[in-house]
């Protein structure tokens, strides 16, 4: 009974949802390609494909959790050259970032909306050996359907924040049954695994292996490589202008950081300002909130068309509104912020990435979405956080005034992700356990 109530709530949700789903579709100008995929529905030469032999399929929700997956594809190939997977995504955006990482014999595709005859139809033609989930997110149709049909499942990454435990709590009677589709649960932190078992969750399968987000490899030379050159654009040097970039912003961020650096600007002259916004649509709009703000700006995406009002600073704001750039350029930084931190957004943005370069890290006080992560820099006095906007512009100005606390904070930062690394390891064993004969 309580699936059928499930699927008759989603039904109404989705398609009173539906007409935000297309203006998002329109605005992004992505979401219409391949959209029948998402009713699991495919070209003759993915359907093909998907059937042709047997292959894990790896889930990713959108641009963070595609990064996370071509982690775990990177590790099972240096252990399997000849590995191949499905790669399903749910954003655009997402899927932007899997074609990067999708391999020549990997199929990438849209996860199917979580009705029933879209999920039966995507598991009746392809030939799954297991099914990996990143992070958190639990469709109960394509888990209890998958389980039904002894496609081993596991959990990646798990983790469970400040906002969704008690619901998970309170609904346990849903999500426990859920939860026990799963052969192999892995979560960040015990505190996790605490969340896990309360909402339901198999104590003997769920089991602590740490962020695989530590486990970040480097970027190549080639990308770094197009980091600088994207930064000469407005005329930025690496090692000659001290770089502040505000990484994976949210409205609001962006102009706290250009009104931040402005009063900045006459003391430290040599400060150049690089705002990469987390998602890159928003690149009108932010170009002109700044320009009717009275700052200057060159756009990534149009770099032949400056935004200069008069009477704004010489130096120009590099907007970088394109995807698929951001961990390069941390690789270039001087100082860091991290968005999605201040008021009025929350749930923090990805901080290990700029972190593994050994860059100094500001945050705001949202980073509810890493919890057990925060935990971790914050014992190793490893990240700066402030408390609102307000503190943005004195914590940059103590950092600028004294390098060498910048340089003793980028040092721990690094030296704290390369000790908490591992947890990849674990979840490509877990994997490989999976899909042994």
């Amino acid at each position: 009974m309580r699936w059928f109530f499930y699927n008759l709530f989603f039904a109404i949700a989705y398609f009173a949802l539906l007409p935000h789903f297309l203006l998002r579709m329109k605005k992004r100008g992505g979401y219409r390609a391949h959209f029948a995929e998402r009713f699991g529905k495919y070209t003759p030469d993915i359907a093909r494909r998907l059937a042709e032999k047997p292959r894990v399929w790896i889930h990713a929700v959108s641009v963070g959790e595609a990064n996370l997956a071509g982690q775990i594809i990177r590790e099972l190939r240096n252990r399997n050259p000849g590995f191949s997977c499905i790669l399903s995504t749910t954003s655009s955006t997402g899927r932007a970032v899997c074609e990067k990482i999708a391999g020549p014999d990997d199929v990438l595709v849209y996860l199917p909306v979580d009705f029933p005859v879209c999920v039966r139809r995507m598991l009746s033609i392809a030939n799954i050996s297991a099914m990996v989930i990143t992070e958190t997110e639990l469709w109960p149709n394509l888990l209890r359907s998958a389980h039904a049909r002894k496609i081993p499942l596991l959990l990646a990454n798990g983790r469970v924040s400040d906002h969704s435990a008690p619901g998970y709590r309170r609904l346990r009677f849903f999500f426990g049954p859920v939860l026990h589709c799963f052969d192999t649960i892995l979560v960040q932190s015990e505190l996790d695994r605490s969340r896990l078992l309360a909402a339901g969750g198999p104590d003997d399968r769920i089991h602590v292996s740490g962020s695989v987000k530590f486990d970040i490899t480097p970027p190549s030379a080639a990308k770094t490589a197009a980091a600088i050159e994207t930064l000469s654009i407005a005329g930025i040097t690496p090692g000659t202008d001290c770089i502040l970039l505000g990484g994976s912003t949210w409205p609001g961020e962006e102009l706290a950081l250009a009104n931040a650096w402005r009063t900045l600007s006459p003391k430290f002259p040599n400060v150049r300002l690089v705002l990469v916004p987390r998602h890159f649509e928003r690149g009108n709009e932010l170009a002109a909130e700044l320009s009717n703000h009275g700052f200057s700006v060159i756009r990534r995406s149009k770099p032949n068309a400056p935004i200069a009002p008069v009477g704004t600073p010489s130096s120009p704001i590099l907007l970088v509104d394109t995807t698929g750039e951001l961990f390069a350029l941390y690789s270039q930084a001087d100082i860091v912020f991290v968005g999605k931190t201040l008021d009025p957004n929350a749930g923090g943005q990805n901080m290990i990435e700029p972190a593994s370069f050994a860059k100094p890290v500001l945050c705001g006080p949202h980073t509810e979405n890493f919890l057990p992560v925060m935990e971790i820099f914050r014992k190793a006095d490893a990240i700066r956080e402030i408390a609102s906007a307000d503190e943005l512009l004195p914590a940059l100005t103590d950092l600028l005034e004294h390098p060498e606390k910048r340089i003793a904070l980028g040092q721990r930062a690094g030296q704290t992700v390369a000790a908490s690394r591992g947890a990849l390891a674990r979840t490509a064993d877990a994997i490989a356990a999976l899909v042994q004969p």
